[in-house]
C-alpha cells in the first residue's frame, strides 16, 4: 500500500492519539511477520480513530464486514462498554484462527462474535440495529455492503468504509481494474445518496464516514 500521508506525519499523529494496547501491538507485529498481505490490517492511527468513533456516538453494538486478523475488531471491543458487542464477518479460516488467538488473550475478547462465511450471506441473516457498521472486505461488493448496512444501522448510527482512496487509484480515469472501479462506484453512490451525509477522510488509505439523516 502506498503511503498517502508522509510517514513522519503519521508517526506524529499516532503518538498524539489514543494509545495502542499491548495485545493490539502484539497482534499487529505477528500479522506483519506471518501474513502474506499484512497491509490489509488497519494501523494504530486508524485503530485510534475507530475507538474514538465508538466513544463519540456511544456505541454498544458494532458490525464489522471483513475481519482479517482481528486488529480492528479488538480496537472496537476495547472501546465498547462492558455490555458491548462486535459481530465480525470473515471468510478466511487462517486469518480467523490468528484473530481468535488474540481475542482469547484480551479481556475484551468475549465481546467479539466471529461469523464465518460470505459477508453478504451473514448480513442478510442479521437483525439490526447496529450503532456502527465498519466495511472493510472485498471491494467488488462494496456497494452491496453499503446498501445492506443502511438497513442495519441504528438511527443516529454511523457507517464507516475503509480503503476508499485505494492507494490514490480512485483518481485514475478510466479505472485501471475492477476493485478500483468498485470503490469509485461506492464513493459516487454515497455522495449522491440523499438519505445520508458523508465525509471522506485521508486517514491511512481513506475512510468514508457516513451518517444517515
Amino acid at each position: 500500500m502506498n503511503q498517502l500521508v508522509a510517514p513522519g506525519i503519521e508517526t506524529y499523529a499516532e503518538a498524539h492519539s489514543i494509545a495502542e494496547s499491548a495485545v493490539c501491538r502484539a497482534l499487529r507485529e505477528e500479522t506483519h511477520r506471518t501474513m502474506e498481505h499484512p497491509q490489509m490490517m488497519v494501523g494504530p492511527l486508524e485503530g485510534a480513530f475507530l475507538k474514538m468513533m465508538i466513544r463519540l456516538i456511544g456505541a454498544r453494538r458494532v458490525l464489522e464486514v471483513g475481519m482479517f486478523t482481528g486488529y480492528s475488531a479488538l480496537c472496537f471491543a476495547e472501546a465498547l462498554p462492558a455490555d458491548g458487542t462486535v459481530v465480525t464477518c470473515e471468510i478466511d479460516e487462517g486469518s480467523a484462527e490468528l484473530a481468535r488467538r488474540y481475542f482469547s488473550r484480551s479481556q475484551d475478547g468475549p465481546k467479539i462474535s466471529v461469523r464465518m462465511g460470505p459477508a453478504l450471506d451473514t448480513m442478510r441473516d442479521l437483525t439490526g440495529p447496529f450503532d456502527l457498521v465498519f466495511i472493510d472486505a472485498d471491494k467488488p461488493n462494496y456497494v452491496r455492503y453499503y446498501r445492506r448496512a443502511l438497513d442495519l444501522v441504528a438511527p443516529g448510527g454511523v457507517i464507516l468504509v475503509d480503503n476508499v482512496l485505494w492507494n490514490g487509484d480512485v483518481l485514475k480515469q478510466p479505472a485501471p481494474d475492477e476493485k478500483t472501479a468498485a470503490i469509485q462506484e461506492l464513493n459516487r453512490t454515497v455522495a449522491a445518496d440523499p438519505r445520508v451525509s458523508a465525509v471522506l477522510l485521508p486517514i491511512r488509505d481513506g475512510v468514508l464516514v457516513v451518517k444517515p439523516k
